[in-house]
């Protein structure tokens, strides 16, 4: 039975998930509509890819604050590589650029020993400088049909950006909870010294979560440039923001050790739903900044004081947690 409060714990998002709806729906009958939902699965997809590759950073106790910038930068280099190579070579490039940026961010953090919000930040200047560079401020237009359907087509009804998102999270859903590799993320955020001790190259385990990173960044390009036909500069400008809150609201935590990713694709899916509500119900623009991050510091107000709101409600012992310390205790075990 202790295992259900536990589940309660990790899943809280859900809850928050289930309320917002429920009010939105009662508040606007468009909301629950389908074609609104599948309007709020392709608004939330870009959000969502760049959540995904953010998870792997915190839960290492890291951040990665230049994947709005990746998304830019690889954004213009595919949409240009395509004026004169095929789709799949524009994707490849896309992609490869993507990963590199995140292996440089990761050698900056792991071998040059510099704060990753230090490193990312100074990367997200680096990265906008060269796309305006580039470009002259100008958007480039992209004519490949084969592209545009990454972000316009539709497949069994659904548009396939949302079909992508999917995708990338039972991969890499699959790749942080199943795996050897996700094992070692857990065990690093929760304890760096003691997984170097039980053996775990806790800097590679670092560099490939930055490389994940860049790569859901890049794809995370693709959706934006291939829906709007155009690579714009200023794309992905703010986009980190969004994606680290999804992540918080999903439950990951900034000290690193815990977290998943269907926490974090309820995280994006609560900020989509209440930007849709707060269009359908004709909310100030103004005001809907101010309710986002009223809903951010709730989330992170349930994460960091989850042990004394448990202590308001007696006769309910606080089981153990399922962070990093149990996987670290597994791999030194073993």
């Amino acid at each position: 039975m202790s295992r259900l409060p536990q589940l309660a714990r990790e899943l809280r998002a859900v809850w928050m998930l289930l309320a917002v709806s429920i009010a939105l729906a009662i508040a606007s009958p468009v909301f629950a509509t389908s074609g609104n939902l599948l309007n709020v699965g392709l608004a939330t997809s870009v959000t969502a890819l760049l959540a995904a590759g953010q998870t792997f950073v915190i839960i290492l106790a890291e951040i990665d604050l230049s994947v709005g910038a990746v998304l830019g930068f690889t954004a213009v280099i595919t949409a240009t590589t395509l004026r004169h190579e095929p789709t799949v070579i524009g994707v490849l490039i896309g992609l490869a650029v993507g990963a590199a940026v995140g292996l440089v961010n990761g050698l900056l953090v792991t071998r040059a020993r510099m704060p990753s919000f230090i490193a990312t930040l100074a990367m997200m200047s680096v990265l906008s400088g060269l796309t305006l560079s580039v470009t002259q401020g100008n958007p480039i237009n992209v004519t490949d049909y084969s592209f545009q359907n990454i972000g316009q087509a539709r497949t069994a009804g659904v548009p396939v950006p949302v079909w992508i998102m999917l995708v990338v999270f039972v991969v890499f859903g699959l790749l942080l909870a199943r795996t050897r590799y996700g094992r070692y993320v857990y065990a690093t955020g929760d304890n760096a010294e003691a997984a170097k001790l039980s053996g775990i190259a806790v800097n590679r385990v670092k560099i490939l979560a930055f490389m994940i990173s860049g790569s859901l960044a890049a794809l995370a390009g693709f959706v934006v440039t291939a829906r709007l036909s155009t690579a714009e500069p200023t794309a992905g400008t703010g986009l980190e923001l969004e994606a680290i809150a999804a992540v918080i609201i999903g439950g990951t935590s900034l000290a690193g050790g815990r977290g998943n990713l269907i926490g974090t694709i309820v995280g994006a899916l609560i900020l989509g739903v209440i930007d849709n509500g707060m269009n359908l119900l004709n909310v100030s623009p103004f005001l809907q900044s101010v309710v986002k991050g009223l809903v951010i510091l709730f989330a992170v107000l349930l994460d960091r004081n989850a042990a004394v709101i448990r202590g308001w409600f007696p006769g309910r012992p606080s089981p153990p947690s399922l962070g990093g310390a149990r996987q670290t205790d597994q791999l030194v075990s073993n």
